[in-house]
């Protein structure tokens, strides 16, 4: 049984048009076709029919933090034509259960859950598409691989045959100033061009997340593929009875 459309959430047409001119007048400011430009909507503590309020208008791609939430989710939407995304920290013990549910996990983050991915994915007949996720601001509190150690995981991920390597994404330091999150957005996109410029077997290199609701313009200005946009969408979100 799939949600069904609730009065409740009719100011999430109006919010996605917001998010929307937003990013065609970031691409404009940086010479790009916003149509290059992909709107995920980040669906954490929200329910399937918020969900499904965007996907009716036009947004076809979902990314859940949360594998419960996910697996909860799923079953209520109709995914006809559109995708979901894992993009929380993913634990190794947990890959089993998204492994067939998700296009892409987009925080691998470690050798160990990279063979976790491959591993499962071996079972299921599939080749999983992956997005390394970097830790570029160094940051303790925050998981990803260090930008001094990118390459070498790079290279050791590429050789799983059931893994294959389709971009990076990274969550900027918070900055009071939001414009002091560009250099880390453009040091980003400097490793994602050397390392798509390797040309490796299971290196595909053409998605770049980065941006979030509040710095998505900046991404986007300084080369982001893909954003993940959350509270400009749905609102504050509502913590009360999470996982």
């Amino acid at each position: 049984m799939t949600a069904k459309l609730s009065s409740d959430f009719d100011y999430i047409a109006g919010n996605i048009e917001k998010v929307r001119a937003k990013i065609e007048k970031a691409a404009a400011r940086s010479g790009r076709n916003p149509k290059d430009i992909t709107l995920m909507a980040v669906t954490k503590t929200m329910p399937a029919e918020a969900v499904a309020a965007a996907f009716d208008c036009g947004v076809t791609l979902f990314g859940e933090n949360r594998v419960q939430e996910l697996i909860e989710k799923l079953p209520l939407l109709d995914m006809t034509g559109r995708s979901a995304h894992i993009i929380g920290h993913l634990q190794t013990n947990k890959v089993k259960y998204i492994i067939d549910k998700v296009d892409m996990i987009q925080s691998l983050d470690s050798l160990h859950l990279a063979k976790e991915i491959d591993r499962q994915a071996e079972k299921t007949g599939k080749t999983m598409d992956v997005l390394i996720e970097v830790n570029i601001g160094r940051e303790e509190s925050k998981s990803g691989v260090l930008q001094s150690e990118l390459f070498e995981f790079v290279n050791y991920v590429a050789e799983f045959k059931h893994i294959n390597i389709r971009g990076l994404m990274a969550i900027p330091p918070v900055e009071a100033d939001l414009e002091k999150t560009r250099p880390y957005f453009a040091q980003i996109r400097k490793l994602f061009i050397d390392i798509a410029a390797k040309k490796s077997d299971n290196i595909n290199m053409n998605i770049l997340s980065m941006g979030m609701s509040s710095d998505f313009e900046i991404a986007i200005e300084e080369g982001s593929t893909l954003v993940r946009v959350g509270t400009s969408i749905f609102g504050k979100r509502n913590y009360l009875g999470g996982n």
